[in-house]
């Protein structure tokens, strides 16, 4: 039995970060009854660990909820909620075009955000109906009409008529049910088409194999139905199939406008590519779905298993986040220091910092991350062009005509007693500023910034300048040439291509340095010296030597001749000499860790 497609609404929430979009998720999930108050708890789709500790949402979550409005109709509610992190815009572009119709929560005290800007633009561009939601107006500090009016002058949409609610108290829950009822447009779709479905995600399931979320376009999907991925042009029998009311709950067929889950004893994870068109084995339809425009990686580091006995391991596990996170990626590699491992590409340092997380927390792997790095385009003597995704593969600089660098275009929000030492972070970063408006108190900057300087500590830095209170979202813009070097670290004249990164000439010599002092604290004591030095191509920038242990080796003379200490004293310089010469200098994982760590200043 499927549902009238004019009683079908499909929405999504997006909103910058911590402006409640899973709390009214909670709201709408208990106004409705899809959960009863002893089975709610806060963020109940948040369903990760992570998740739960950071108060983030990483993975988009759907939900099919029964509302029966005023009018006395019962309307099925298909509830995405998004991410707000600039790392996980992926997940919100993926949920997007599965919907009609999107809520913009704001926050009443806060206003509009860097993110709240870039999720509702993704929202107009796929040509949504945005009804905006005025978040937290039961804080002392918000100030409705401000934001009202912000929301006209920054974004540009009509917010006269936004819903006041607070999330968290259940305030005015139901004007935001009515609302997605009578302002949201409801799917289209022909149920005698050929079967044509969206797949919005996939995930891996112990018992069931891969689990697939499809969004219903045209036609119909029902059980025992053998079906065709039009991508892999790979073939199913559809086994099970139901939809998230947030419990699983089974039905026999889908159609168009419905989202639900489908399991078809899927083994193969390359099979279920996000974006992908499911259709009939026989009668399926013959042009696909668009689907989505992969994901751009923009951060890349190697990881490595700390007990090479677990690489096995490591691979299977990434094989297993693939499928889940479509967004990242990672291919083989090998290092002299660190052996075997992978390089993984990333949408950002949060994103990596999950991923590396998970690893650990869901496999139980011990990591090893490298420094991370960008992609930089090479154009060599000869014409051709190489990318770099390594800093330890760079070819001889002999044969290199220019190096190229991904610059982003980035917009930063902030109030305006912050924002001097905004700018001074985005100057020392080599930044070019493009514009800087206001939209009442608070300043809206677009500045350029090369991406090398961005990935490492700027969000950090950015967050301590401004107390916590800028906002920050960010794309690729292009690439441009940059007088760009490649820095190695040699420990006892030894490279270690784990730690040699490529860096702006004019910032090479700061950079070693504070990465040799680093280590010298780092790298315990032998019993000869250590030096430690930074060097681009032959010659050094940077040097600390590390000094050794000493022996008393003269313990046994009790006054006597001086020349008798000498002889020993001189024995031990040899020896040591000696040692340095064929002594190898072992550095441990935690100092790795630290010196990559290293708070870029």
């Amino acid at each position: 039995m499927t549902t009238d497609l004019a009683k079908i609404r499909n929405f999504s929430i997006v909103a910058h970060i911590d402006h409640g979009k899973s709390t009214l998720a909670d709201r709408l999930i208990q106004f409705t009854g899809g959960l009863s108050s002893r089975e709610m708890k806060d963020q109940v789709l948040d369903s990760m660990d992570i998740e739960r500790e950071r108060g983030i949402t990483i993975k988009a979550q759907t939900v099919r909820l029964e509302y029966k409005a005023k009018d006395g109709e019962t309307y099925t509610l298909n509830l995405m909620d998004t991410p707000g992190h600039v790392d996980f815009g992926y997940e919100v572009s993926r949920c997007l075009a599965a919907c009609e119709g999107a809520l913009l929560v704001v926050d009443a005290s806060q206003g509009v955000e860097a993110q709240t800007l870039a999720n509702v633009y993704l929202a107009i561009d796929g040509g949504l109906e945005i009804v905006p939601v005025l978040n937290k107006i039961d804080l002392p500090a918000a100030e409705p009409d401000r934001v009202k009016q912000q929301i006209e002058d920054v974004i540009g949409i009509d917010a006269s008529d936004a819903i006041p609610i607070s999330a968290k108290t259940g305030l005015n829950i139901e004007g935001v049910l009515d609302a997605i009822v009578t302002r949201l447009p409801a799917p289209k779709g022909d149920i005698n088409a050929p079967l044509k479905a969206l797949l919005i995600d996939s995930y891996y399931d112990t018992y069931l194999g891969v689990v697939v979320l499809v969004r219903i376009i045209d036609g119909e999907l029902k059980k025992g139905q053998k079906i065709r991925m039009m991508a892999a042009n790979a073939f199913y029998q559809v086994e099970q199939m139901g939809v998230f009311t947030p419990k699983k709950i089974g039905v026999d067929r889908l159609g168009p406008g419905e989202v639900g889950y489908i399991t078809a004893q899927i083994k193969e994870v390359a099979d279920t590519q996000v974006g992908d068109t499911i259709t009939d084995e026989r009668k399926g339809t013959e042009t696909p779905l668009p689907g989505f425009k992969p994901a751009q990686q923009v951060v890349f580091c190697g990881l490595f298993p700390a007990d090479a006995a677990q690489f096995e391991d490591l691979r299977n596990a990434l094989g297993r986040l693939h499928l889940n996170d479509a967004s990242f990626t990672y291919e083989m590699e090998t290092s002299a220091a660190l052996g075997f491992g992978f390089r993984c590409g990333f949408l950002g340092l949060l994103h990596l910092e999950i991923i590396q997380e998970r690893l650990e927390r869901e496999f139980n792997i011990d990591l090893i991350a490298t420094a991370p790095s960008v992609i930089y385009r090479l154009h060599m003597n000869d014409g051709t062009m190489k990318e770099l995704h390594n800093p330890a593969d760079m070819p001889d600089v002999t044969r290199i005509a220019f190096i190229e660098e991904p610059w982003i275009k980035a917009t930063i929000l902030v109030p305006d007693e912050y924002l001097g030492a905004v700018l001074k972070l985005c100057e020392d970063r080599r930044g070019r500023q493009v514009e800087l408006t206001y939209a009442g108190n608070r300043a809206m900057i677009i500045y350029m910034l090369p991406l090398n300087e961005v990935v490492f500590d700027f969000y950090d830095r950015l967050k301590s300048v401004s107390r916590g209170y800028a906002s920050f979202d960010y794309h690729i813009e292009e690439y441009e040439e940059g007088d760009l070097v490649k820095m190695s670290i040699l420990v006892n004249d030894d490279p270690v291509d784990a730690l040699s990164m490529i860096v702006n000439r004019n910032r090479a010599e700061g950079r070693g340095r504070s990465m040799c002092e680093k280590l010298k604290e780092l790298i315990p004591r032998h019993l000869f010296k250590i030096p430690i030095q930074a060097a681009i191509g032959g010659k050094v920038i940077a040097r600390e030597t590390l000094s050794a242990l000493r022996k008393d080796v003269t313990a046994k003379c009790y006054g006597g001749d001086i020349s008798r200490k000498r002889k020993l004293l001189d024995k031990q310089k040899e020896g040591k000499k000696k040692m340095r010469q064929f002594g190898k200098v072992e550095i441990p994982q935690e100092a790795f860790i630290a010196a990559l760590k290293m708070d870029q200043d």
